[in-house]
């Protein structure tokens, strides 16, 4: 009976995922198609919500979503001050200029979105550095898939770095919990994502495999 109850809510990664890979609907449309989901099953199969809380529900909902738009429109004023001064492109001039190993400049790259990830979301730092950085890397020898996988993965580790990250703030909404406290507690799993992020950079094959054997990469 458990696990029955556990198996209808479980499956609403799916359903999205599904819906998305699948082209059944868009992210915006799946998040309206999850949401109608879980009312089904709440109110329904598990029977665990009423009519009558759904006002409340609703209420908080809106709340997290106002906080976090508030956010997101922040990052987008942010991202207007950055371009207009021109920082990313002196930054990316700068360390192009340290060396012409892919190796090397792999690194210092990565070292360079980690910290543009703690200040940009991932969003408008792709749209900054991604036509800047994407052209000379793939002169260098570098795919253009490797590339971008390495930028969104460092990017969206960002997203939950101090002091700027996004995520960091979405949590502290939800939770109730201090920024700082929720900076502290996620170290361990940064330091794990930093590795994974050099392991994608220095070793091709953890990221290039699928597309390679699904033919979007050589």
């Amino acid at each position: 009976q458990a696990s029955l109850k556990a198996f209808f809510p479980l499956l609403t990664p799916v359903i999205i995922l599904g819906g998305i890979l699948l082209g059944v609907f868009t992210p915006t449309e799946a998040a309206a198609v999850a949401v109608a989901y879980a009312i089904l099953i709440g109110m329904v199969v598990l029977r665990t919500l009423k009519a009558s809380d759904l006002p409340d529900v609703f209420m908080r909902a809106a709340m997290t979503s106002a906080v976090v738009l508030l956010l997101v429109g922040a990052a987008m004023a942010f991202k207007t001050v950055v371009s207009l001064s021109y920082a990313p492109q002196i930054l990316a001039d700068w360390i192009l200029a340290l060396s012409q190993n892919p190796l090397i400049l792999l690194f210092l790259i990565n070292l360079l979105l980690f910290v543009v990830g703690m200040f940009l979301d991932a969003g408008p730092a792709i749209i900054i550095l991604g036509p800047i950085l994407g052209p000379i890397f793939v002169d260098l020898g570098i795919d253009p898939i490797h590339f971008a996988i390495i930028m969104s993965v460092n990017l969206t580790v960002g997203l939950a770095t101090p002091p700027m990250g996004l995520v960091l703030f979405v949590a502290s909404s939800v939770s109730g919990e201090r920024v700082e406290t929720i900076a502290k507690a996620i170290l361990p799993f940064l330091l794990v994502e930093i590795i994974v992020i050099f392991l994608i950079t220095f070793i091709p094959e953890i990221s290039m495999t699928i597309p390679r054997l699904t033919g979007f990469a050589d």
